[in-house]
This record gives structure tokens, sequence and C-alpha cells, in this order.
């Protein structure tokens, strides 16, 4: 996606680079495309050995051997460990049942080796920061940036049941030390010219003193860098008292996993926690000047036009910064998977990407469903249009909240989905026209 490129040129990257290995990692909308891939490369070289990794891999392993001819391995949950001594067994026709956390093909029938542990230690992991086109890599809402992403962590302990990471991790978190999170982040500072950092973590703060030292850290040591995280309603309110120092170290944006404005919902996918406590937290990173971000699932057997109104209606009381309106995914390795199977209406996993609704409700078409979305984003950043405007008197955030709608409504699947439905409104012709260029 980087890249904006396609096959043509990944054909063209595999025969002018010639390898022995091909290997991709893959989610589930994106499984289809890493097959093709892996074809793509056997089509040009037979001899090309491909592995596919990552979360749709590690749970359907099965099914992809059974989609394609062309795979030969694949690499569960952690690779780091596992794909070096992978290629090692393979190039020096080591013993293939001794690597733990593989699947391969043997004489016909599939070999699931024994799981790998997760990793202990997190901190000294090597980055191939290297072989990065950094020019590629940009903030696009902050002008003149580079964008460096750092994971903290790995792993939630939570039962979110519409959610992979609980299952990919085996509900634990393990986190890497303040000190070695921030060596990292001045080596990307300093040698690459990274000056906003994504944490990639989908949980980074549950241990209050650890994430207290980080914060400290990056204070002490002057990183400068901006911060984009994400991180629990729940932690939010618990750092109350902390939170100046959330800005004082750089975090400028916070993704809050709301999920939901009904307390019925978040109940039925788990989610621990209350729409007080999301509606809170939000409040307090507004009061310390954070951006705010978080979404809404839709798409649920029971959903109808008139749920879908009260959940934009509440979402705009929560009044965060930014809101998505997500289309429930039924991840087939998920918790909620067996409840949702009955309503599944699309198969082709491309389209499970939160934004295409696969999910047909009781009481809606999945037409109507995908304009019911579209409407929500529509009337959410009209509303936050006329706010900063009118309202806004943090420059910073202004222009920051300006080019961010801009490049939502003028690059994203938004304006593919509006211009599906019909002419683009004129209001988000204004913002498009307004917005900092």
């Amino acid at each position: 996606m980087t890249k904006q490129v396609s096959y043509p040129e990944i054909e063209q990257k595999i025969r002018d680079f010639d390898p022995d290995f091909v290997a991709v990692s893959v989610f589930t909308c994106s499984s289809p495309d890493g097959i093709k891939v892996i074809e793509l490369a056997k089509k040009i070289n037979p001899n090309i050995k491909t592995i596919l990794g990552g979360v749709h891999a590690t749970f359907m392993y099965e099914e992809m051997f059974q989609l394609t001819s062309a795979l030969d391995y694949i690499v569960r949950r952690e690779g780091e460990e596992t794909i070096v001594e992978l290629l090692d067994a393979v190039t020096g026709n080591g013993d293939l049942d001794s690597v733990k956390g593989i699947v391969f093909r043997d004489k016909g029938a599939l070999t699931v080796t024994e799981e790998r542990p997760l990793m202990q230690n997190l901190d000294g992991q090597p980055m191939a920061w290297d072989l990065l086109d950094w020019d590629d890599y940009h903030y696009y809402v902050i002008p003149n940036s580079r964008l460096g992403a750092v994971d903290t962590s790995r792993g939630c302990d939570k039962d979110c049941t519409f959610c992979s990471q609980q299952k990919l991790w085996l509900k634990k978190w393990r986190a890497r030390s303040p000190e070695d999170i921030v060596r990292e982040m001045l080596e990307l500072r300093d040698k690459y010219g990274v000056n906003v950092v994504l944490f990639t973590d989908d949980y980074p703060t549950p241990d209050r003193e650890r994430w207290e030292k980080l914060l400290d850290l990056l204070i002490e040591k002057n990183v400068g860098q901006y911060i984009l995280m994400e991180t629990r309603a729940k932690d939010i309110i618990r750092d109350e008292d902390i939170l100046d120092k959330y800005r004082k170290a750089g975090i400028i944006h916070i993704y809050v996993g709301t999920e939901a404005t009904q307390q019925e919902s978040l109940d039925y996918i788990k989610k621990d926690l209350s729409t007080e406590e999301s509606k809170k937290a939000l409040a307090l990173c507004r009061k310390h000047g954070i951006i705010t971000e978080t979404s809404m699932i839709l798409g649920f057997p029971d959903e109808t036009e008139d749920s879908i109104a009260k959940t934009l209606e509440l979402a705009m009381d929560f009044n965060p910064d930014m809101a998505h309106f997500l289309a429930i995914a039924p991840w087939p390795y998920s918790d909620i998977y067996e409840d949702l199977k009955p309503y599944i209406a699309v198969y082709d996993y491309t389209k499970y990407n939160l934004i295409d609704p696969v999910i047909k409700p009781k009481n809606m078409t999945l037409e109507e469903l995908d304009r019911a979305i579209v409407d929500c984003y529509r009337a959410f950043y009209m509303n936050r249009y006329a706010e900063m405007t009118l309202q806004e008197r943090d420059e910073f955030k202004k222009h920051y909240m300006m080019t961010a709608m801009k490049l939502m409504m003028s690059n994203s699947f938004i304006k593919k989905k509006i211009g599906a439905i019909g002419e683009m409104p004129e209001e988000v012709k204004r913002i498009i026209n307004a917005a900092p260029h």
C-alpha cells in the first residue's frame, strides 16, 4: 500500500531480485493478495520457496494450503526466531519437524509442528530500519514529517470477542523496557530523521509504573517526536493525574477503543468498559490538548436504521475529534464468529476490511447498511467541520484536524463510497477546498 504498486511491479521486482524465498505476512482481508503473490513467485521460478505468516495464516493454515499449491510453509504467531530456524533447516537440509511454529506439506499431508513459546524478552530485538525507503513514510497530517513505527509491547489480556489480538498473543501481555523503547526512538530520530512515531501496540499502558517511567524518560531525554497511539479508556481515567506528562512526552493523538455507544453492545462483545468511561476518557484527553479518535462497530444482526441513528447521535455526544463507523468483520478465528456465521452474506475475504459490510442484519440489506455507514461519516464530519471552523482556538489542532478531514474526504474509501452512492455533497467539497494545502 505504501508503494502503491500492483502485481506487474511486484512481478518485475521478483524477477530482478531473483530470490530463493518469498515470504508474505497476511491478515484476513489481505490473504487473497498474499496467495496471489506467492503464486506469481512460483510462476516466475518454481524453485522459489514460499512462506506465509501473520494472524490469518496462523489460524487458517489448513484453508490456506487448500486454496493454493504454491504455498510451501506457514510460520505461526511470532516469526523472528521461527523464520531463521526454518531458513536454516531448508537451506541446510535440516529437520523441519524440529522447527517449532511451522506448518508444511509432507507427502500430501500437513505437518503442524509444536507451538513455539512466545519470546520472553522483547528488548534489543534487531530492526532492519536501513532496508526501508524512508522517503515513502510520511504522516501527511503534519507537514514535512517522516513516520516511524515502534511497538512498546505485544499482546492483550482482555476478552473482546471480535478481536484477533487476544487470540494471536494467547491473552498474554509482554512489554519492552522504557529504556529500550527510548533507545529505538532516538535512533529513528537521529539516524533516519523520524519526527512522528506511531506506537503500534494495541495496549501499551496496562502497567502504570512502567508507562509513567516511559513518559518521564521521553521528557528527560527531550526526544521531541510527535507520538500517535491507542489505549483503553480505563487507563486514561486512571492516569488523570499524569495526563500532563502525556502531552509533554509528545503524545498528540490517542485512539480510544470505545467500539459502541450503547452498553448492551459493549456487553455483547465482552468489552470491559462502560459508556460513561468512554465519554470521560475522551473529555480528559481533550482537556489536555490531545486529539482523540475512536470507532463504533455497526452491522450486528439486530442492527436497524434506528439503532444506527442512535449510535450516531451518541457518538456526537461523546464528542471525539475523529470517529470511525466500522462494519463488523467476522474473522473466521474470532470468538464471535459462530454467533455471526448464520448472518454472513459475503465470503470474499478482501471485503473483511471493516469498511465493506459482510454481515447482513435481520432487518436491513447490505446496501442499506453501507449507505447508513457513509451517512454516519458524512453527518459526523460535517458537524466537526462546523466546530473546527467556528470554535477551535488551538491553531495546531485546527490545522491538524482540517488536514485530516481533507485527506479522509478526498483520498480515502469515504470518497469512493460517497461517489458510488451519488454526487459528493457541497459540504464535503467545502472541507476539501478549505483545508490547508
